[in-house]
């Protein structure tokens, strides 16, 4: 099981530590529901070393990754992030990903950490036919990268004092900058995160990961900055409505199944990409299902897996993607795949609960809004 250059920090900080995407993470340090209303109220800080970065350079870069994304990589410019995923030929999902352009011909791309691998294969699978080659152009750098997520209203905040040559507080969604973080040049600061509540990821090398980590702790201190593992970053997600791989993601779901239409361009400057004709035809036919939020009017938590059914006759509509209880909201939150005629907003569902029907209601993400 591997490491990441902070689980020194977490195991002595008394974190309750697990297995996740084959290293040993934090799922826990003082509570999911503590660790939630920190990053809500305050600010937080998430090791996310774990995730998978790669490198794609050259002139040929920019073809290359129009065909292996789905989103126009074309619309990039220097310092801006884009979200985007990876078809996979038969209609499914590889995976999804935020792709940088640091210049025109550099890019990184930042995977999931359980499809590190799998998409490190799909991308060399396709390299040689833009004469990219593995190991040069094409770069896994996901052993080498340290990465903390700081998050919450007073992120920008705190990260501001780690940053003496750059404005970074107002820098805009989406976006980042090479800059001095911490006293370490050439950090990646990123205006990006995956709770909805504000803040930026910083990518540092693996050497320099405990001298961002002190400074950041340092300076910290007086904005109440704590801990948070995985258990709340699944909560803090799920609140906003964002997908998960391997939950309301896979090889299985495509693009405009899930929702993701807005990353899945079809126009001349996009090009021919891989799935191009499949999911034009989704788009314009319409899909056997489709994934929507929905809240419990009911008591009740739904779960990963729950069957999902039309009230009353208790006929299977659909399958829980994600469900949580919301600790912001109180109540029952999830994601599911269904009928596309259970989809519109307002439609009453129900989710089967140890054989009970527990009413729902279709409802358009996000959850929570600050």
């Amino acid at each position: 099981m591997k490491i990441t250059a902070f689980t020194k920090y977490h195991v002595g900080a008394g974190a309750k530590m697990a297995e996740f995407a084959g290293y040993n993470m934090p799922i826990e340090f003082t509570g999911i529901n503590d660790e939630h209303a920190a990053v809500r109220e305050g600010v937080g800080v998430f090791d996310v070393s774990h995730m998978g970065e790669i490198w794609v350079k050259g002139p040929k870069a920019l073809a290359f990754l129009q065909y292996v994304t789905s989103n126009d990589v074309s619309t990039l410019y220097d310092g801006k992030v884009q979200y985007s995923c990876f078809p996979n030929g038969e209609g499914g999902i590889v995976d999804d990903l935020l792709v940088y352009r640091i210049d025109a011909e550099t890019y990184l791309l930042v995977v999931n950490a359980a499809n590190t691998a799998k998409d490190w294969d799909f991308l060399c699978s396709h390299a040689p036919k833009f004469g990219l080659t593995p190991g040069k152009e094409l770069y896994n750098a996901s052993d080498e990268i340290a990465q903390l997520a700081v998050q919450g209203p007073a992120a920008m905040e705190l990260v501001q004092e780690l940053c003496p040559e750059r404005d970074v507080k107002s820098m805009e969604y989406y976006t980042f900058c090479k800059t001095t973080v911490a006293g370490i040049p050439n950090a990646i600061l990123s205006i990006t995160g995956y709770t909805g509540a504000g803040g930026c990821e910083i990518y540092v090398a693996n050497e320099d990961a405990e001298r961002l980590w002190t400074a950041l702790w340092k300076a910290g201190e007086r904005y109440g900055l704590k801990n948070i593992g995985l258990g709340a970053r699944d909560t803090l997600r799920l609140e906003m409505g964002f997908c998960l791989y391997g939950n309301d993601l896979d090889d299985t779901t495509s693009p405009i199944e899930a929702g993701l239409g807005w990353i899945t361009k079809f126009s001349d400057t996009k090009g021919d990409f891989i799935d191009n004709a499949r999911l034009a035809g989704q788009k314009a036919e319409g899909v056997c299902r489709k994934l929507v939020g929905f809240e419990m009017v009911e008591r009740g938590i739904p779960r990963h897996g729950y069957e999902v059914v039309a009230p009353g006759s208790g006929e299977p509509i659909g399958t829980v993607t994600s469900g949580t209880q919301s600790p912001s909201l109180k109540k029952g939150i999830g994601l599911a795949y269904v009928k596309p005629e259970f989809a519109k907003a307002g439609t009453e569902i129900a989710v089967l609960i140890r054989g009970k029907q527990i009413k729902a209601q279709v409802v358009r993400p996000p959850f929570y809004k600050a």
